[in-house]
Formats: structure tokens, C-alpha cells, sequence
């Protein structure tokens, strides 16, 4: 019988609102290679608009920053009004090393600013595997940065 899916998960508090960092988030296929250039060499739409339930988003990572390179995605799950995202990987490096990795973002206003979910459900490909306490730090320190940037726009 399979195991059920582990999970990470972290609140991150920013300080731009919660309109502006989830509009950045749904802009990010155009967004993060522009602003971050050293954490995405590219994030390409191929399929549907890289915005709706579907769509699939090739995202290229510089090398030497992690074990991935790249990482294909799809939407699996889309709500603006209530400011939610999920998907899944369906290609790419985090595949050698996960047999299953979804992740869900989720932004709620607080006072000015707002409060940022991530988690990620994962197996493992082996035991060996780590938990992907790396994906949580880069998220964490992209919407981190992702803040900074906003606050300075």
C-alpha cells in the first residue's frame, strides 16, 4: 500500500499588499526571469496562457544553484478571488529525485501587507532522497525578494 504524501510547509509575512504580491505571482512566467535573473534563466508557456488551470510552464534555473536545472509544471488549480494557486511538476530534475511533488500557494491580506502559504505534498523516489527543504528556502526567499522588489517599484 502507498504511503500518503509528505508535506512541507511554511507562512512567510510580507509587506506589499495582498493585490499587488498575488498579481506579481500571476505574472511571474514574465516577471521573475526579468527581475531575478540569477535564480531563472527562463520560464517559457508551453501550453494555454501559463496562467490558467492546464497550462504548462517550462522553468529554467541557472546551474550550480541546485540540483535542477529545469522543471516543468502544470496548473492544476486556480482561484484569483481568493487569491490561491496549486500545481504539479510533470518534467524536469526534481522528477529524479520525488516521483510526486505538488505545491500550493495561497495570499491573504493582513493589515498592509499580506500573509504568504507555501506548502509542497512529495514522495519520494527513494529513501535516501532528502526532504525538499531546499524548494521551501528558495520559495521563501523568492517571495522574500519578491517583496523587496515590490516595496521599491
Amino acid at each position: 500500500m502507498a504511503s500518503p504524501p509528505s508535506k512541507l510547509e511554511v507562512d512567510i509575512e510580507v509587506k506589499s499588499s495582498a493585490d499587488k504580491f498575488w498579481g506579481s505571482i500571476r505574472d511571474s512566467t514574465t516577471l521573475f526571469p526579468k527581475v531575478f535573473p540569477e535564480l531563472y534563466k527562463s520560464i517559457d508557456v508551453l501550453e494555454g496562457d501559463g496562467k490558467c488551470v492546464g497550462s504548462v510552464r517550462l522553468l529554467k534555473y541557472p546551474e550550480g544553484i541546485s540540483a535542477v536545472t529545469e522543471s516543468k509544471e502544470r496548473i492544476d488549480a486556480v482561484d484569483d478571488a481568493n487569491m490561491k494557486v496549486a500545481y504539479h511538476v510533470i518534467g524536469g530534475d526534481l522528477l529524479k529525485y520525488y516521483k510526486h511533488f505538488k505545491a500550493f500557494l495561497h495570499v491573504t491580506p493582513k493589515g498592509d501587507g499580506s500573509f504568504v502559504k507555501w506548502s509542497c505534498e512529495f514522495e519520494k523516489a527513494s529513501e535516501e532522497v532528502p526532504d525538499p527543504h531546499f524548494i521551501q528556502e528558495f520559495a521563501v526567499s523568492n517571495f522574500k525578494d519578491l517583496d523587496a522588489y515590490l516595496l521599491k517599484a
